[in-house]
């Protein structure tokens, strides 16, 4: 090979330097992720840039990029203002750079704007993605359809041991009159392994669902950033579909995640969602005082009316025997009138039978036919009934209607022919 012909590895890299800064003299709009951010102690913030491709997110480009300390707190303070939150990882940016390169470090990009617009629609985007997903796989609506308990006591805490947003929900809990029994299942509640760090608390929760009445996910303010993970779908899905209520207080008053949405019932702060809980033991315990009463007002009336009932049952026994035996009297009265007519008519019925009967009798009596004429002949102290009883001689004895006298048959006669 002729040595004359070769260039040496910065004479290279002035070459590329200077075709790279040839070629993108101006500045110019790059859309990107970040994937990385930091800011060292000089103040200057390091990003690493990638562009993902495909179903998996595989990256299919990166590049490094810098804002540096003379723009960085114009570049940022803008950025939140706009978007409400800090640059993090996870953001998708539209940033105008320049395109250097450094002999040593090699390409890079210096970010001087950010389009903060950009990045909103985009979240907006994956939020709406996560909404559309959670509608189409049919569990949008399943945690609001778990029951709450009527008594919320046993509560689970997803959060941060650390957080000051779970010091305040204990405290606030602490000073109500009631008694809860909370546990805490600690996980990240920002940053990258937030969203896997709640699921697994989550799944911890799930493995002693008989022990609790609600779940609680809980964090205290931070930046619109620290929503991303309340936006992913993996862990809205979780919530939606998690067999106990479950009561979120992310600490944004301005804005609602999808886990708010899919949440049973929705708060600002932690401290709203311990306020929440204590006013609804005292809305029982107001409820239970008002059944109370009403169930005491309830005996009462009902103890008095039967106190009524029975007076005027006792009352209606004091005048019952009184009016009955009225009533019986009458009742008695009447049919005593009623049995002496039927005696009396019964009486002279009977007594003008018997005399119909004397009449009769007297019609028929011997004494009678005798004072007609006729007499009773006796002999041998029987009625001589016909001539064949008679003998000559025989004496017999005749009554007549005024005496007796003795006769003596002379002969013995024929019967009359026609008597036979």
């Amino acid at each position: 090979m002729n040595e004359s012909r070769h260039i040496t590895l910065s004479e290279l890299q002035r070459r590329v330097k200077a075709a790279l800064e040839g070629q993108f003299a101006l500045p110019l709009w790059v859309s990107a992720e970040i994937s990385d951010l930091k800011v060292n102690y000089s103040g200057h913030c390091y990003l690493e840039l990638v562009e993902k491709g495909g179903e998996n997110g595989v990256p299919t480009a990166q590049a490094r990029a810098v804002i540096w300390r003379s723009q960085y707190p114009r570049v940022t303070a803008y950025f939140e203002a706009e978007t409400g939150q800090r640059l993090a990882p996870g953001l998708k940016i539209l940033a105008k750079v320049l395109v250097t390169y450094h002999e040593l470090y090699g390409f890079s990009l210096q970010i001087t704007e950010i389009d903060p617009s950009f990045t909103l629609g985009d979240l907006e985007r994956q939020r709406q993605q996560t909404i559309a997903q959670l509608q189409q796989d049919g569990v949008w609506e399943m945690n609001r359809e778990v029951a709450m308990p009527v008594v919320v006591q046993r509560v689970a805490i997803v959060s941060s041991a650390n957080a000051a947003g779970y010091q305040d929900f204990c405290k606030e809990l602490a000073k109500s009159p009631y008694r809860f029994e909370t546990h805490l299942f600690d996980a990240f509640m920002q940053g990258e392994a937030a969203e896997q760090s709640i699921i697994d608390a989550l799944c911890r929760v799930a493995d002693r669902l008989e022990e609790f009445d609600a779940v609680v996910i809980i964090r205290g303010g931070g930046s619109r950033s620290d929503l991303n993970c309340f936006n992913a779908y993996r862990l809205c899905s979780y919530v939606a579909q998690f067999p106990l209520p479950v009561i979120t207080g992310i600490g944004h008053d301005k804005d609602t995640s999808v886990a708010d949405m899919v949440a049973h019932t929705a708060l600002k702060t932690p401290t709203a969602v311990a306020g929440w809980l204590v006013e609804r033991m005292s809305g029982i315990e107001g409820w239970l005082d008002n059944a109370a009463l009403q169930l005491h007002d309830g005996v009462l009336r009902l103890t008095r009316a039967q106190q009524l009932r029975l007076e005027e049952m006792a009352g209606d026994l004091r005048h019952l025997p009184v009016g009955l035996i009225r009533q019986r009297r009458l009742e008695l009265e009447g049919r005593s009138e009623a049995f002496r007519q039927a005696v009396g008519a019964f009486i002279r019925q009977e007594q003008q039978r018997i005399v119909t009967s004397a009449e009769l009798i007297e019609s028929r009596s011997p004494k009678r036919i005798l004072r007609m004429g006729f007499a009773v002949v006796r002999g041998q102290g029987r009625a001589v009934r016909s001539i064949a009883e008679v003998t000559a001689g025989q004496r017999m004895e005749v009554e007549v209607a005024d005496g007796r006298f003795t006769v003596e048959a002379l002969a013995e006669s024929e019967a009359d022919p026609d008597k036979e």
